[in-house]
């Protein structure tokens, strides 16, 4: 949960503050990065490139609760940006053993297969499913209706439902969303 009073300082300028949330939220941001750039080193590169970006803009925070999915959305932003320079998406066996031990072997298959999603598709669905954000704080972090958010979250859904068809697995996408949370 956001500590609206340690957000509020940092916004003022307090560094300590700062340094307490990025403390705070760090394995949320590695395991996004991880998750959508596939390698150890660029995700904690990426790690501190939004820690830098974040620092420089945190005056322009304009909620204190949403502080995390500001955060995360900064992440998103800036992973979306390097897999467009890089146009790669792959998995290479050496991460996907050492990630073997943090993640099991379904969530890996899942956040795979979310990579062939489009970026929209692929953001509402993390900040939902691997963030645990409620639709009205997705809605504030990419400035657009709850409505609007639950229609894309559908869409996504049903992408990624025939993702995993096409792939030759049938599955309830429900069943999986319970696993991974």
């Amino acid at each position: 949960m956001v500590d609206e009073k340690t957000v509020l300082k940092a916004i003022k300028g307090n560094d300590e503050a700062f340094l307490t949330l990025m403390h705070q939220y760090k394995v949320d941001l590695y395991k996004t990065s991880l998750a959508f750039l596939k390698n150890e080193e660029e995700a904690l590169e990426a790690v501190q490139e939004v820690t830098f970006r974040a620092y420089k803009s945190i005056r322009k925070l304009r909620n204190p609760l949403f502080f995390k999915t500001w955060l995360v959305r900064i992440m998103i932003n800036y992973c979306n940006d390097q897999l467009k320079q890089k146009k790669r998406v792959v998995l290479d066996e050496e991460m996907i053993a050492s990630t073997a031990i943090i993640e099991s072997y379904e969530v890996l298959e899942l956040k795979e297969i979310m990579l062939d999603l489009p970026s929209q598709s692929r953001e509402i669905l993390t900040l939902k499913y691997f963030h645990d954000l409620k639709i009205k704080e997705i809605a504030e972090s990419m400035g657009c209706p709850e409505g609007t958010v639950k229609t894309w979250l559908h869409k996504a859904l049903k992408q990624l439902r025939e993702k995993f068809v096409e792939k030759g697995e049938v599955v309830d996408v429900r069943a999986r969303r319970k696993k991974v949370n």
